[in-house]
């Protein structure tokens, strides 16, 4: 099966004018309604994580109307998200936000997946001077364009690498040497560089350091490259199909690390039913886990969101869906503190918004960048995903290192 449409089978979509729309969440005729806008991929190479956006911005929608709606001037509002599939191409993207504001007219914009589509929408909403709360766009250049209506919840992109590899030179024996592969993505490149930079400043070599094609069918030129210099750790930076590429391979190949590392992808529901055992002891950067201690009066704590989440979908949540909710609850507290729907009364109660959540602290710099909340670093162990760093809030311990291919079988 093609990459670009394993997915895509995940996405119910309906078809109008040659654009995949996604249905919007339900709400009853005569609702006062609050229409926001989100263009989210259902097909193309990144569809698995754009299902995940969706099914985290739903959850939060259907809570919000289920407690009554959003409060603002005296009177409450459904939300009503209305979905278009971006098919994971940041220029589709763009077109789509533009029709969000100019012919849906909707009030307020919540991010796409992906740094790349995020980079393209954001400008959209500044020309428009709509606010757009990013949840799946964590690259640091996309809070360097001087722009006021983006405010993005994530940790940055150059935090996902170091809260591995922190982990990394706690455990013993401790590494010395470290290979980094990043696809040639906005997002991606950003984590490959704050990896060397991190690897560079702390004591590990730097023994291969590579970029390699977005949509990349073949690594395995790269991960013989990598074999030949027997790195202690391995981190590679890209999304979930590529985590899945890298693993088989690095399976056939026979490449032997004591530490592999992924900023996307093992986190996701389909990282393990994909590889089976060959996922064992994979590391897996992460915005957020279960076992974090934030909780708030909406969604309760984090374990709680957990709970609420597998009720509705029947798995656990990653990261994906936890940050794409905790972006609706941001904008749903920033309009009841604004008191109205005004946007440019909303996008300053964004700016000034201080507040805990399940998910962790939110605080926008004057950049509209979240600096004030950790990441977590995740394991795969006997087929479940743990937190295992940091180890004040982790339930489990690393097992590390990973026995060599040949040991497994």
């Amino acid at each position: 099966m093609k990459r670009t449409a394993r997915f895509a089978a995940a996405a119910a979509v309906i078809t109008i004018a040659g654009i995949l729309v996604w249905g919007a969440v339900g709400v009853s005729l005569g609702d006062d309604l609050l229409k926001i806008g989100a263009p989210v991929a259902a097909t193309g190479p990144t569809a698995r994580e754009g299902v995940l956006t969706k099914q985290g911005y739903d959850l939060w929608a259907e809570t919000v109307n289920t407690r009554g709606g959003i409060k603002a001037g005296g009177k409450a509002y459904k939300v009503q998200i209305v979905y278009y599939d971006d098919q994971s191409k940041p220029q589709t993207s763009a077109e789509l936000t533009e029709r969000l504001i100019s012919q849906d007219r909707v009030s307020f914009l919540l991010g796409p997946y992906g740094s790349p589509a995020t980079f393209a929408d954001e400008a959209i909403a500044e020309k428009h001077k709509m606010p757009i709360v990013i949840t799946e766009g964590a690259a640091d250049q996309l809070f360097q364009q001087g722009y006021r209506y983006n405010f993005g919840i994530t940790s940055p992109a150059s935090d996902y690498a170091a809260v591995m590899l922190k982990l990394a030179v706690a455990l013993k024996p401790k590494p010395e040497t470290v290979a980094i592969i990043s696809a040639d993505d906005l997002f991606s490149i950003e984590v490959g560089n704050a990896a060397k930079s991190w690897a560079d400043h702390n004591g590990l070599r730097v023994v291969y350091f590579q970029k390699y094609p977005v949509g990349a069918a073949d690594l395995s030129a790269a991960l013989t490259s990598i074999r030949s210099q027997r790195p202690d750790v391995l981190i590679s930076s890209g999304h979930l199909e590529d985590s899945l590429l890298v693993m088989k391979q690095a399976q056939t190949l026979d490449v032997n690390v004591k530490f592999y590392g992924f900023t996307v992808g093992p986190t996701t529901p389909d990282f393990v039913k994909a590889l089976g055992p060959a996922a064992e002891y994979v590391f897996a950067s992460s915005q957020w886990s279960a076992d974090v201690t934030y909780r708030d009066g909406i969604f309760g704590s984090a374990k709680d969101y957990n709970k609420l989440f597998q009720l509705r979908y029947g798995f656990e949540p990653d990261y994906h869906a936890a940050q794409a909710t905790a972006g609706g609850l941001a904008l749903q507290l920033a309009i009841e503190k604004a008191g109205t729907l005004d946007p440019q009364k909303v996008r300053d109660a964004l700016a000034g918004l201080d507040v805990m959540t399940f998910y962790g602290p939110i605080r926008f710099n004057a950049h509209g960048l979240n600096l004030s909340k950790p990441m977590v670093t995740m394991q795969i162990q006997h087929g479940r995903l743990v937190t295992v760093w940091p180890f004040d809030v982790a339930p489990a311990k690393p097992i590390y290192p990973a026995p060599a291919w040949s040991a497994r079988r």
